[in-house]
């Protein structure tokens, strides 16, 4: 019979999670269309690099969908068991709730340890090709596409600005303002009511016919510096757009320097234990300096004066009585202590350039800490979720599909928003960065182990997430 259960568990887990996990890999796919969309269109980008830009993207939706999906497919899986009697038979044989759902177990931390392998490794080089991707997209010359308000400037010697380009005009443009750059510094400027476009010769050529405009310009005939208007009722401009270049890809290793999103854990610690040793050493030069200068010598005037090694002390000790410098003329004294307080005032100024680098490259390591908790906590949501989601799913038995990805999306809005919250405030150095990544783990975590284990011991306790599920059941 625990065979029989243990199949069903296992046969019901596939299918809910294949749906939902395309499901939602549709719903961020759009989403990132609409967003970007218009960085898109108009560059001439061939069907091979929207499809590679799509399938780098898919990477970082695929760290979001997988917990989500596998969240879906435990409560529909452990809700169906619930709904057949299975696990009231399985209670009645006293088969404990973990004997039943191990197989669950395993095979989320099957799923946790192929998610930490992508997080680490696949997700950050996809991340570093989509990024040196969007560079290539964003530094193509995409032809003649104008922006209204904005100065086109791809055509060689010319600027173009339209202060409005009616939609469905056929190529009107309206308020159109011309600048034209001639040979030996000659330049014109041509103003335009309305004009209209015209590209020929497979988009090689362009013709704007301009109308009710006026051209201003060095006059040719004077050798002085004499400027003439000329105003016309049309005016014909031809442009050669065959040195616009299209899109081009770069190598994959010329994608600029990684960040932490990019980068593999094993070069993110490598980088944190580099900063950390960098950190180690700018104290050791710290202390080192002040234990040079805590004694200094006094030079030419013989001796050795014993010196406060901070500027506010030096400060305040001068005017006051100086009994090691008695012996010498007032010159001679005010001279050494001078001396004295700019030597203090540098190493202030050198302690506190080294706290404010030290500072810095902490956060830097904590930056990449944060990203290296995250990485691993997404992952080990999938493990998290299967002691949440067993024991919601047989709190909610014969409940419809709606309320299923209800509750899930309810659970994962509460692990996401807690996550990125602790990483908001790991970043601004407001927590500690490995409480902040793993307090959403911890969080569910503890609620799944005190629901597993209150089903455990009383399964026919009514808490208010079955009371709340009873009043969305279908009836019978």
């Amino acid at each position: 019979m625990l065979k029989r259960l243990h199949r069903q568990i296992l046969t019901g887990l596939p299918l809910p999670f294949a749906a939902a996990l395309l499901t939602l890999l549709f719903l961020l796919l759009m989403q990132f269309l609409i967003n970007y969309l218009p960085d898109l269109v108009g560059r001439g980008l061939p069907a091979v690099a929207v499809a590679e830009l799509i399938a780098y993207s898919l990477a970082y939706m695929l760290t979001l969908a997988v917990p989500m999906a596998w969240l879906i497919a435990l409560l529909a899986s452990f809700g169906r068991l619930a709904e057949s009697r299975g696990y009231l038979v399985a209670k009645s044989a006293g088969v404990s709730l973990p004997r039943l759902a191990w197989p669950a177990l395993v095979v989320g931390l099957l799923l946790t340890s192929g998610m930490v392998y992508f997080n680490n490794e696949m997700l950050p080089e996809a991340n570093y090709r989509l990024n040196g991707l969007w560079r290539d997209i964003r530094v193509s010359r995409p032809g003649f596409a104008l922006t209204p308000g904005e100065f086109y400037t791809d055509v060689n010697g010319y600027a173009i600005r339209a202060e409005a380009i009616p939609e469905d005009s056929a190529g009107l443009l309206v308020g159109v303002t011309v600048f034209e750059g001639g040979t030996g510094g000659d330049t014109a400027t041509l103003t335009a009511a309305r004009a209209r476009l015209q590209t020929q010769y497979g988009g090689q050529r362009l013709t704007m016919l301009l109308e009710d405009g006026a051209i201003d310009r060095r006059s040719p005939d004077s050798g002085a510096d004499r400027y003439e208007r000329l105003t016309f009722d049309r005016h014909r401009m031809a442009f050669d757009l065959s040195g616009l270049s299209g899109f081009e890809r770069r190598d994959a290793g010329d994608g600029g320097g990684r960040t932490d999103r990019s980068m593999r854990t094993s070069e993110m610690l490598a980088v944190v234990d580099s900063l950390d040793r960098l950190g180690a050493g700018q104290a050791d030069s710290v202390r080192a300096a002040l234990d040079r200068w805590g004694q200094a010598p006094v030079g030419m005037f013989g001796g050795v004066v014993a010196l406060d090694t901070t500027a506010a002390t030096a400060d305040a000790r001068i005017g006051t009585d100086r009994p090691t410098l008695a012996g010498l003329a007032d010159p001679a004294r005010e001279s050494v202590y001078d001396v004295a307080l700019q030597r203090a005032r540098s190493i202030r100024g050198e302690a506190e350039a080294a706290v404010s680098a030290r500072a810095y490259d902490r956060q830097r390591a904590d930056r990449f800490r944060v990203e290296i908790y995250k990485k691993n906590s997404i992952a080990l949501a999938c493990l998290v979720f299967v002691l949440i989601g067993v024991p919601l799913g047989l709190a909610v038995p014969r409940a419809g599909v709606g309320v299923v990805a209800a509750l899930a999306v309810f659970v994962f809005l509460f692990y996401w928003i807690s996550l990125v919250g602790g990483e908001k405030l790991a970043d601004r150095e407001m927590l500690p960065p490995e409480v902040g990544m793993w307090a959403a783990n911890a969080i569910i975590g503890v609620l799944g182990t005190y629901l597993v284990v209150r089903e455990a011991r009383d399964p026919a306790w009514r808490d208010p997430v079955r009371a709340l599920a009873g009043r969305f059941k279908r009836r019978a």
